[in-house]
């Protein structure tokens, strides 16, 4: 399940954000990439302790928590601390799949990864190329939203970075370990949570249909979690 996540930031987050990314210092992306992905990966990063990747992590990681999208699409248990890349000058990142387990440089803390996504600072106008492809049984997607929106998708997904011909694409990304494992049972409760909310928008959240769809809800999500 592929789930575009809208304003996540609010411009002038997204323009705080920019400034704090223009005065950074940038190494080789392959600092964090995997043996196979270090082969395929051509890209800019920001450290991850350098303090305007925590400042903006911290900033993603709580609006996260505000956007009822995000809880709905990700359920998520465990995030990933934010990272932040930059591509420009032809840079790409070829096929790949994420690392199934991540641990956290601070905590050593290790996170499964089931989902990743990529919030995009900036807007598809200011470069060219670029596109995130993801690819799965339904063939392949390409992903360029507006800064401050977010794409959520399964880390199982083959996927690649298209070459950066104008400008340059900055974006933050990062993975996150889900109440539920399986993307079939979240794609579930992500499609029976959004049928709860026309019900009670339509009949409103007290009647009897919107009780009982939301007990089914949790009756499947306390059955599914892995916690």
């Amino acid at each position: 399940m592929m789930v575009h996540i809208p304003r996540v930031l609010s411009p002038e987050q997204v323009a705080e954000c920019r400034q704090l990314l223009q005065q950074a210092s940038w190494v080789d992306g392959k600092v964090t990439a995997g043996f196979q992905s270090a082969m395929a990966k051509d890209n800019l990063q920001l450290p991850q302790d350098s303090p305007a990747a925590q400042a903006m992590g911290e900033m993603i990681l709580a609006a996260l928590s505000r956007h009822p999208l995000f809880i709905s699409a990700a359920l998520p248990h465990k995030v990933f601390p934010p990272l932040f890349n930059c591509y420009q000058g032809g840079q790409s990142f070829g096929l790949h799949v994420d690392n199934a387990v991540r641990e956290v440089r601070a905590t050593g803390e290790k996170i499964r990864t089931d989902l990743s996504a990529t919030l995009f600072f900036t807007s598809p106008d200011e470069y060219d190329g670029g596109e995130l492809v993801v690819e799965d049984t339904y063939g392949a997607h390409n992903v360029k939203l507006p800064a401050g929106d977010l794409i959520l998708y399964p880390s199982t997904s083959l996927h690649r970075v298209n070459p950066v011909t104008r400008g340059a694409r900055v974006c933050s990304f990062f993975w996150l370990q889900s109440m539920v494992r399986d993307d079939g049972q979240r794609s579930v409760l992500f499609d029976l949570d959004n049928s709860i909310q026309q019900v009670n928008q339509a009949l409103g959240a007290g009647h009897a249909s919107s009780v009982q769809l939301t007990g089914v809800y949790h009756n499947l999500l306390r059955r599914w979690a892995d916690l």
